[in-house]
């Protein structure tokens, strides 16, 4: 395979930064490797597998001769600068929500539905939100198999899906609320004060993940819907989505079940999981968060029949939202358009 000029936008952010680790360790054939980012940055040394990079202000920067840019520097930048590349001749892989629902724009979870990879008329692949993209490495085995035709799903969603200002401030709650544990039985502790989430998030959960968009549903349930639908080519499967913010640094875990176009059983449901790449079914344990930190496979766990409605399947999923719920996926879509070349 010829090596790539590639670019990573974003370059001094915790998925930029994954990706570059990420880079290094599956051997991508990079030729050359420019790192950007926002101005407050540009001219900060990164050190790379590939020797120590300088950072670029990505609001001045040339990007003629890239080949793949993977972008992961926001929905805003996104919008203004991808396009720059594309027109520039890069295949774009972009992290943020800002293409995700464009019909030109595949959304693409890789080892679910490559295929959709090929068409992208705007020079433009975008990266599902990490939540979803847990989930369908579940949903897309049985989706192909079974055809899925409705699903429940609550997510429980880690604080470094809002980024460092989330790991943050569970952090700094945890160090306020600590030295009283009498106060935390009782409940009358003092608010510690919340500046990222609606309420605090330390020793608590908050069934409110995202912002409030329409009908009462937030756009992180609405990602759910609408991308699941896109990603499976499913336009018509019924979603009903609920997003939870729990205190947990890293691992997004998705409760759902799953009603099909035929009954499904758990034994077939896990051997199709079995086969599925990217995707460990536990058996005699329950995978949580912590089991999910820093690995590429999603764990799935908990296989169920319904038992209100019998002939579907209950699941439990978690996954590295750094890790596959972004970057690696990101990693992973730039490798099936190296494949093309």
């Amino acid at each position: 395979m010829n090596p790539f000029n590639v670019a990573v936008v974003g370059a001094t952010g915790a998925v930029g930064r994954t990706i570059l680790s990420i880079l290094a360790e599956r051997q991508f054939p990079v030729k050359e490797i420019r790192l950007f980012a926002s101005a407050r940055s540009a001219g900060s040394v990164v050190e790379t597998a590939w020797g120590a990079i300088t950072v670029e202000d990505l609001t001045t920067a040339d990007p003629a001769g890239i080949d793949i840019a993977l972008f992961s520097a926001g929905g805003d930048r996104s919008r203004e600068f991808a396009p720059k590349f594309a027109a520039a001749g890069a295949v774009v892989i972009d992290n943020s929500s800002a293409f995700r629902m464009d019909p030109d724009v595949p959304l693409v979870v890789a080892d679910v539905n490559d295929e959709a990879i090929v068409d992208r008329p705007r020079g433009i692949v975008a990266n599902p939100n990490c939540t979803t993209m847990d989930l369908m490495m579940a949903a897309g085995p049985l989706h192909r198999a079974a055809g899925l035709r409705s699903m429940v799903a609550t997510s429980y969603q880690s604080v470094s899906g809002s980024g460092m200002t989330g790991v943050v401030e569970l952090l700094r709650q945890i160090d306020v609320l600590r030295p009283n544990p009498d106060a935390l039985r009782e409940g009358g502790f003092e608010d510690p004060g919340s500046d990222v989430y609606v309420a605090p998030i330390a020793f608590n959960v908050i069934p409110f993940a995202g912002s409030e968009k329409e009908l009462g549903y937030t756009d992180e349930e609405w990602k759910l819907v609408y991308e699941s639908r896109k990603i499976l080519d499913a336009p018509g499967i019924e979603v009903e989505p609920t997003c939870v913010r729990v205190p947990v640094v890293t691992g997004h875990g998705i409760a759902a079940t799953m009603w099909f176009e035929r009954d499904l059983d758990v034994v077939e449901a896990k051997e199709l999981l079995d086969a599925a790449p990217g995707v460990e079914v536990w058996t005699d344990d329950v995978p949580t968060p912590l089991d999910s930190a820093g690995i590429d496979d999603v764990l799935v766990g908990r296989l169920r029949n319904t038992v209100g409605v019998p002939g579907g399947i209950n699941l439990w999923v978690v996954g590295d939202n750094l890790r596959k719920g972004a970057a690696l996926n990101a990693v992973q879509l730039a490798e099936l358009v190296a494949a093309e070349r």
